[in-house]
């Protein structure tokens, strides 16, 4: 299997923290190996369908690989869980074709907007001020027309992940405005942490993690409650040429379980996508991303890979390149 750094753990990084054992003690299915990568880059240099059964993508990832034929549609029927997973998730374009189903979705989170001192106004003002943090992902273009959607009725932005060449020109110079030295483009959740407790920034877009973090310490920094928001689901997927579908079926079926799903968005701080393990250790992650309110998940626009057909909605957008090559010339 081939997922991102943390997301499966086997008892190597810390002893306990294991729910792969597990899962071969109950099925007999062996995990040959276990690769881990820290980017999407990473991910899709690596990924070969004969290399691997099941792979963790990103959306921006996903969506390629269903276009290019390294994943197979999954018979979502053989998935005792499947059905305990919020249509919203279930429904979400960067695991879908159609009617086929090509990812089961497991772990998501939501970009919020954290603020010490003054309430900002809306979204837009993370934008506004040179001393924020702003992930550094091309995606983050798309929090940016999310801004503009709510201030720019003129650019008749629909989706934040699927732009027009207008509407992308004008999500990057609403970034690229007050950038600065001052600014902290993040990578790592520890970057968004000592940028707040060091009074580095006043305003940054973050995760709910990074809410109840600040929250559980006693600092002065808030969410933006009543704003949409874009977030991001991975999920796992049934590689092409998989040598052995059987057990891949069963880690799918596995790692949907309220069991597995519980003990990854512990370790993870990422909030499962099967409400039934919103207890124990992973009660606090799921009270942190509102898991089961489907008024808070409404605001939350999911990531889906940018494509020249808008999605299959019609038009001329830009696709994921064009964001790459954008916010690569943004940042460095």
């Amino acid at each position: 299997m081939l997922t991102f750094q943390g997301h499966v753990e086997y008892g190597t990084t810390l002893t306990g923290v294991d729910w792969v054992s597990t899962f071969e003690n109950d099925t007999g299915c062996r995990v040959a190996r276990l690769d881990r990568v820290r980017s999407a880059e990473e991910m899709a240099a690596k990924f070969r369908p004969g290399s691997y059964d099941v792979v963790s993508p990103s959306p921006e990832l996903a969506g390629q690989l269903v276009s290019e034929g390294k994943v197979a549609p999954i018979d979502t029927g053989l998935l005792a869980s499947y059905k305990d997973v919020p249509e919203r998730l279930r429904e979400l374009p960067s695991t879908r074709r159609g009617k086929e189903v090509f990812g089961v979705p497991y772990l998501w989170s939501a970009d919020e907007v954290l603020y010490r001192g003054e309430r900002p106004k809306g979204p837009q003002d993370l934008y506004d001020d040179e001393r924020v943090a702003i992930r550094d992902t091309p995606m983050s273009l798309a929090g940016a027309a999310l801004a503009l959607r709510e201030t720019r009725p003129d650019l008749k932005i629909d989706d934040p992940f699927q732009l027009t060449p207008e509407q992308l020109d004008a999500a990057v110079e609403l970034v690229s405005r007050h950038d600065g030295p001052g600014r902290v483009y993040w990578r790592d959740s520890l970057d968004v942490i000592r940028a707040f407790a060091t009074d580095r920034v006043r305003l940054g877009g973050a995760l709910p993690y990074h809410a109840d973090l600040f929250a559980r310490a006693g600092r002065p920094v808030k969410e933006l409650d009543d704003a949409p928001m874009t977030g991001r689901a991975d999920s796992w997927m049934l590689s092409s040429d998989a040598a052995s579908p059987n057990c891949a079926y069963r880690w799918l079926d596995w790692i949907t379980s309220p069991k597995a799903q519980r003990a990854a968005a512990a370790w993870t701080g990422l909030a499962p996508a099967n409400p039934k393990a919103c207890d124990g250790e992973a009660r606090r992650v799921c009270d942190a991303h509102h898991a089961g309110d489907a008024a808070w998940l409404k605001r939350v626009f999911f990531a889906v890979r940018p494509s020249k057909d808008c999605g299959g909605a019609g038009g001329e957008c830009t696709d994921y390149t064009d964001w790459t090559k954008r916010w690569k010339d943004l940042v460095e």
